[in-house]
């Protein structure tokens, strides 16, 4: 194919200097897509293909209007491509174009999306030298949130903590390091955890002179060391801002504060537990159903956002959760003002993201317009919370005056003095100002309005001057301005008018007059035009500098709406404030699932830990509300520790510094890891990680193995959490001999979840009692399923023959009785299996494969005093895989 020329040669020579799936050209009123990329946008998109001819050839073509842009862009990035934007320039009658922004998940602005939008950065100490699971490994995370200015660093060790902390934050689009990059396990990991886009800059911009620079510049030269951000951290921080930069968001300007963060502050929750505990979604990915979703009654985006963010991060610091409960509890005393805060509230729009549009340069009058009603809503709030003797006397005064409230006042009076209450789409198409802001502005008006009084009058003096009738004066991008006369009396024109086009029932005239108006008005118009423009890009700068302003008021206004939320579901749903003690003590009285407790009666339970009693075996029937009752406790503490009120009649909560979980086997076949090495791995991470200050909830360890391995390493899990870690421990357990436990170590008490039985009837109580269950009720759950009749009734048979510890006898395929088949015989007094057959019998003696007796003999070494039990887990891990290979 020859090489192309003209606007198709531009295109595909821009194309070629861009790593962007697809190029968005401008070329005056549309952006033009050609070759590949129009086929492309065509699927994606459902737009029209036609052909544009460059040099011989054909090429497909697609476009959409310049001012359509936007939804085009969101649909492409949402489908996972990147793509340039090239704008149009004319330099003395010279056209070129170049391209001024890529636009990728992270630095996408005009997001209909109500969650936060992070782009994160993640970096590696030794950039590669250390990889894998390594607990040792440092990393530099950076999160930026581009809508809204928000931007985040923090270090944390070890890979789970980085992955932790790439789900909290739940990016769209991550920046892997150098090191990072090359180790393809980690990047999948890191995709899988988030389902982000990984994105792979210049290795240079994470390198730490660059890096350094680039945020040190933004920030400020001491702004890091200042906060404690070690070189990681500012590593990451420089190559999202240098990302930012490079793709031409227009937006850093919005970044006016980096807020770091440290494990101390808040309550560590790894991402097993954020799932186990559906804090945002449920096991299936689902919105409803999660916590999130029944607590969130907010009526903002940004109040939305926040209580996402204090849900996924709980926290520690006694004086902020004795500030937000003291406001949820005068929200829920004051009904009125409570109802008429939300009522405020319900006016204002995303003042963050407006910040950002305003930064970026894309926001138009109606945004302004936005910010002024949203910076109104600030003094309506303090009135209305003033208003209430309940809200008046508690911290709600004071939130509200975080922000320099004379500031957002005399802002939001400049906007109203500004704008008009309607003004058009663009800004060069004149409508945008009130009389009066401008004196030049004022008088270029008035000649306009003067200018176009001619037109308006310029039918009637037609008629009254030359007598004639139907005529009408109109204007069309092709003629003009032009006079229009019905055929019947088109014969009666002057002669000086000229004719221009002939139609069916009428014909256009213009006189030289007319092209003269015509001429003086469009020069108003564009002067008008032009000024009105410039005056708006200087009212927008003048918004876009008090973009940190209009972020605390963004920011306090989200967090009323949340604590008023909060207050919302307390009073609907019976919720009661906790007392919070530095004390290591949980006391629930009546406690209840948050979630659960929407769609059934639910049976409200205790539960009392405390120094003397740190660990609960919570066992009971299957389906009889184990997980449930363990959920539910870390779900109260968790709420207690973001500020909530909390599902309970009473609830003591000693303070956590985190919550690790447990609960349920998430199967992850598909990675190469069997559902129990990723139990083992999760109860790894919890051994590791918690504290005598945390709360752990561990439902069934080691059942993903054989009954003795499983017993084995859940004994061994029980007595290290016990006597080394001395967490709050619930363990839920079918392994009955650990109830046994509680009478050799001091800490240990049993609980079980009542069940009642009555002529072979089962009913599941689902009231939690002291001391252990008596029995399982597994074969009634097998008949509750719909397991076949007889196979239900030969169960019982079998169990009632276990607990006699009478032989058991395998029944043939033949069925029957025994009739025709082989049995196999099982002595549960000397361990033998015999086969049956014609009345004789005779033992067998297992057969040991060399493997297995290899593993035998390594077993019968182990020193088990000497050995701690995560080591032993990791050799019964070892074993067990050897043993799956046999």
């Amino acid at each position: 194919m020859t090489e192309a020329t003209g606007i198709v040669g531009e295109f595909l020579g821009l194309k070629a200097e861009t790593d962007a799936d697809v190029l968005a050209m401008q070329c005056g009123d549309f952006y033009e897509f050609f070759a590949d990329d129009a086929e492309l946008v065509a699927d994606e998109l459902d737009l029209k293909v036609s052909q544009k001819s460059s040099h011989g050839s054909s090429y497909p073509m697609a476009g959409v209007p310049v001012d359509d842009l936007t939804p085009y862009l969101k649909a492409l990035v949402e489908r996972g491509y990147t793509v340039a934007v090239a704008e149009q320039h004319e330099d003395g009658g010279d056209i070129h174009r170049e391209i001024e922004r890529v636009v990728t998940p992270g630095t996408l602005l005009d997001v209909a999306r109500v969650d936060a939008q992070y782009l994160a950065a993640v970096v590696r100490a030794g950039d590669g030298g250390t990889g894998g699971d390594a607990d040792d490994t440092t990393y530099g995370l950076a999160f930026a949130d581009v809508t809204t200015g928000r931007f985040h660093v923090t270090t944390v060790e070890g890979t789970a903590a980085a992955l932790t902390e790439l789900y909290r934050f739940s990016p769209v689009e991550v920046l892997p390091g150098p090191g990072i990059r090359d180790d393809g396990a980690l990047c999948d990991r890191i995709e899988e955890r988030t389902g982000a886009r990984l994105s792979l800059p210049d290795a240079s911009s994470f390198a730490p002179g660059q890096a350094g620079h680039v945020a040190r510049d933004h920030f400020g030269d001491d702004t890091f060391e200042t906060l404690g951000v070690g070189d990681l951290g500012v590593r990451a921080a420089g190559a999202v801002l240098a990302y930012v930069d490079e793709t031409g968001t227009g937006v850093l300007a919005s970044m006016t504060r980096v807020q770091p963060y440290h494990g101390g502050e808040h309550v560590e929750l790894d991402a097993t537990t954020q799932r186990n505990l559906e804090l945002t979604e449920t096991m299936h990915g689902d919105r409803a159903g999660s916590l999130f979703a029944t607590v969130d009654h907010t009526v903002t985006s940004p109040g939305g956002r926040l209580l996402k963010e204090w849900l996924q991060r709980p926290r520690r610091d006694r004086d902020t959760l004795d500030e937000r409960q003291a406001s949820v509890a005068a929200f829920t005393a004051g009904a009125l003002g409570r109802e008429e805060v939300r009522d405020t509230l319900d006016a204002a729009y995303d003042l963050e993201r407006l910040a950002s549009r305003a930064v970026g340069g894309s926001a138009d009058a109606t945004d302004l317009l936005r910010v002024r009603d949203t910076l109104g809503v600030l003094p309506e709030l303090v009135e209305a919370i003033e208003a209430s003797p309940q809200l008046a006397d508690s911290p709600l005064s004071g939130i509200l005056s975080r922000p320099d409230r004379e500031a957002a006042a005399a802002l939001r009076d400049e906007l109203a003095d500004a704008l008009v209450e309607d003004p058009p789409k663009t800004t060069t198409q004149g409508g945008l100002f009130k009389p009066g802001y401008d004196d030049e502005l004022d008088e270029l008006r008035e000649r306009h309005e003067a200018a176009q009084a001619y037109f308006d009058e310029l039918a009637d003096r037609v008629k009254r001057e030359h007598g004639l009738s139907h005529v009408t004066v109109d204007r069309n991008k092709t003629d003009g301005y032009y006079v229009q006369v019905g055929k019947s009396a088109a014969d009666g024109v002057p002669e000086h008018f000229e004719h221009v086009k002939t139609l069916k029932n009428s014909k256009r005239f213009r006189t030289d007059e007319l092209a003269e108006k015509e001429r003086e008005l469009f020069r108003l118009e564009e002067q008008r035009g032009e000024l009105e423009a410039r005056l708006f890009d200087e009212l927008r700068d003048r918004v876009a500098a008090r973009a940190e302003l209009l972020q605390d008021v963004g920011r306090t206004v989200a967090e009323v709406d949340v604590l008023a939320s909060l207050a919302t579901h307390a009073v609907s749903n019976d919720w009661n404030r906790p007392e919070l003690t530095d004390e290591r003590a949980l006391d629930v009285t009546a406690g209840r699932h948050p979630v659960v407790e929407q769609t059934v009666e639910f049976v409200p339970n205790d539960c009392h830990l405390d120094d003397e009693r740190t660990f609960t075996v919570v066992t009971g029937p299957n389906m009889s509300g184990k997980s449930t009752y363990m959920r539910q406790t870390a779900l109260i503490v968790l709420l207690a520790q973001v500020g909530s009120f909390v599902p309970a009649r009473e609830a003591t909560v000693g303070l956590v510094d985190g919550i690790y979980t447990r609960v349920g086997a998430l199967d992850e076949l598909a990675q190469g890891r069997s559902t129990f090495m990723v139990e083992m791995q999760e109860l790894s991470n919890i051994l590791h990680s918690a504290t005598e200050d945390s709360l752990v909830i561990l439902d069934e360890v080691g059942r993903g193995t054989a009954t003795y391995d499983g017993i084995s390493i859940a004994w061994a899990a029980v007595e290290y959490l016990h006597n080394e870690i001395r967490a709050k421990t619930l363990f839920a357990t079918h392994y009955h001999e650990l109830t046994g436990l509680a009478e050799h170590l001091e800490r240990v008490q049993n609980v079980h979840v009542a069940a009642d039985e009555r002529d072979g009837d089962v009913t599941f109580l689902r009231t939690v009692r002291e001391g252990p269950t008596d029995r399982s009720y597994g074969i009634h759950v097998a008949d509750l399923a719909g397991v076949p009749e007889p196979v239900v009734d030969r169960a019982r048979d079998v169990l009632d023959r276990l607990r006699q510890e009478k032989a058991i006898e395998a029944r043939g395929s033949s069925g029957g009785d025994g009739g025709g088949g082989q049995q196999v015989v099982f002595d549960l007094d000397s361990g033998t299996m015999a086969t049956a057959d014609g009345g004789r019998e005779t033992e067998h003696e297992p057969a040991i494969d060399p493997e297995t007796e290899a593993i035998l003999d390594e077993l019968d070494e182990v020193d088990v005093d000497r050995t701690s039990p995560v080591e032993l887990m990791q050799r019964v891990q070892e074993w067990q895989e050897r043993l799956d290979r046999e």
